[in-house]
């Protein structure tokens, strides 16, 4: 799995490719797999292929047109926004955040790309995709062949963002 974490990266550039069927129900089942608060399992999946419905996600994306490009655009859904946990965080938001994350793996090691979007009208996609009013938004991400992969970014050094015990001790593993 580390080798999926080490080669992911956010794809902008897709080719005109489908994905095949198969790895997007593996795909799909990384995210039904992931852990959720209280196992409650309340959020649901959205794929989007068809292309005009993929462009006016684009547009309701502070038109980042490389969205309908993709073959796939998955709309992640909190089904019982209300839920907070005793951390006092949304629960929905991390368990979305963890099914995206597995899926977003998964499409990685079935050699596609992905694309996290956090720039989108939350409004306009629910209304777009009939999204229930009491349900929430809180991630999207694009799927598809990629047609360019980036370098990879620079990541600061373990060092730099591991404190051992308590906040500022350093330490070594």
């Amino acid at each position: 799995m580390i080798n999926e974490i080490k080669n992911r990266r956010s794809i902008r550039e897709y080719l005109p490719k489908p994905v095949e069927n198969e790895k997007l129900e593996r795909i799909l089942k990384a995210g039904q797999l992931a852990p959720t608060a209280k196992n409650k399992q309340n959020l649901k999946f959205i794929v989007v292929r068809d292309p005009e419905t993929k462009k006016r996600i684009a547009e309701a994306s502070r038109k980042q047109m490389f969205i309908a490009e993709a073959d796939c655009v998955v709309v992640i859904c909190g089904t019982e926004p209300e839920y907070v946990m005793m951390c006092g965080q949304p629960a929905y938001v991390i368990d979305a955040s963890i099914a995206a994350d597995h899926m977003i793996l998964q499409a990685t090691a079935e050699g596609l790309g992905s694309c996290w979007i956090g720039a989108f009208d939350e409004k306009k996609v629910k209304e777009i995709l009939n999204i229930p009013d009491s349900f929430r938004v809180p991630i999207l991400f694009t799927l598809g062949y990629p047609a360019f992969v980036p370098p990879p970014s620079p990541r600061k050094s373990l060092d730099e963002l591991v404190f051992f015990e308590k906040w500022g001790e350093k330490g070594k593993l």
